[in-house]
């Protein structure tokens, strides 16, 4: 069941190898709006449409890749019993963070696939919030591509059955589809939500640990989707696919990368999911229509290239 006291996907900090080029690309193309520094190596920011303080963090480092992904609980009561479930029922080390401004204690599990993923309750909202008295679409102009708010992930590693047996035993995720193996004993990648979102993180079998496929940032329409790929166009940001439609998801969507390497996505639409419908699932040679549904076929770089 989703929406069990699991809200959402609410925060992702990932690593960035260059200050500068990093945020023309989140800030000025994507759209994001920069909160402010956490210390010399990292800076918080948000999309336009989100409410808590901050949901990305760009840290410095001499290679990309994920440092850890966080669901927001509603109640500190759901956090506890996230934790004490995990203990007991799957053995996994935990870690307390509380250096993310705004932020109250963030549970950082050490889940299967070799991830971080966070759960936490507490956060304050931020200095500037969507308006909510007579309000606006926005309050100030959206920039670049218009990016509402950090969407999800696609997480790479291995034992992936048991990160997602924790994610819906433990955090209370639903599988909203799953791309089944060959011998339809398994999954190759499984989707998730907490909500009515078609996911909040995909969990894909891998035999390296910890990596990231990509980050997913929000769009509004296709005609958004559109517009993100002339600017991509326009500034030369390299594209990996689209834009196109998922047949997984249905979303619509370009795959791109950022200066240092990330795989970073554009959503827009999709189906809205709840709780009692049947589960989707696709066969493994659909696979190139599930996720290109347009052209039916992965390109060379789609599995192979991550961070």
């Amino acid at each position: 069941m989703a929406i069990t006291g699991i809200l959402r996907v609410g925060l992702i900090q990932f690593r960035v190898l260059d200050f500068e080029q990093s945020l023309v690309h989140y800030r000025d193309r994507i759209g994001l709006n920069e909160v402010g520094k956490i210390d010399e190596d990292r800076i918080m920011l948000k999309g336009y449409d989100e409410f808590d303080h901050h949901s990305v963090v760009l840290r410095r480092a001499d290679r990309p890749g994920l440092d850890f992904i966080a669901f927001k609980a509603d109640s500190r009561e759901k956090v506890q019993d996230v934790l004490r479930r995990t203990r007991e029922e799957f053995g996994y080390t935990i870690e307390e963070l509380n250096d993310q401004p705004g932020y109250g204690t963030i549970y950082l599990v050490n889940v299967s696939t070799g991830h971080k993923v966070g759960v936490y309750s507490d956060v304050a909202l931020a200095e500037k919030t969507p308006m909510i008295h007579n309000p606006h679409i926005w309050d100030e102009q959206p920039r670049g591509f218009g990016a509402t708010h950090f969407d999800h992930a696609l997480l790479y590693g291995p034992n992936a059955a048991e990160t997602v047996r924790w994610f819906t035993d433990v955090m209370g995720l639903a599988i909203t589809e799953e791309l089944q193996n060959a011998e339809r004993t398994g999954n190759i990648c499984t989707w998730l939500s907490a909500s009515t979102r078609g996911h909040d993180v995909a969990v894909l079998e891998f035999p390296e640990p910890g990596k990231l496929h990509h980050v997913s940032f929000h769009l509004q329409t296709w005609d958004d989707v559109g517009r993100a790929a002339d600017i991509m166009a326009r500034y030369g940001i390299t594209i990996d696919a689209g834009p196109m439609r998922h047949g997984i998801t249905r979303g619509q969507t370009i795959y791109f990368f950022d200066p240092s390497g990330n795989r970073n996505e554009t959503f827009a639409g999709g189906y809205e999911f709840f709780p009692d419908n049947p589960r989707r699932y696709w066969d493994a040679e659909r696979a190139g229509e599930g996720v290109f549904y347009y052209n039916k076929a992965l390109n060379s770089t789609f599995l192979s290239v991550y961070s």
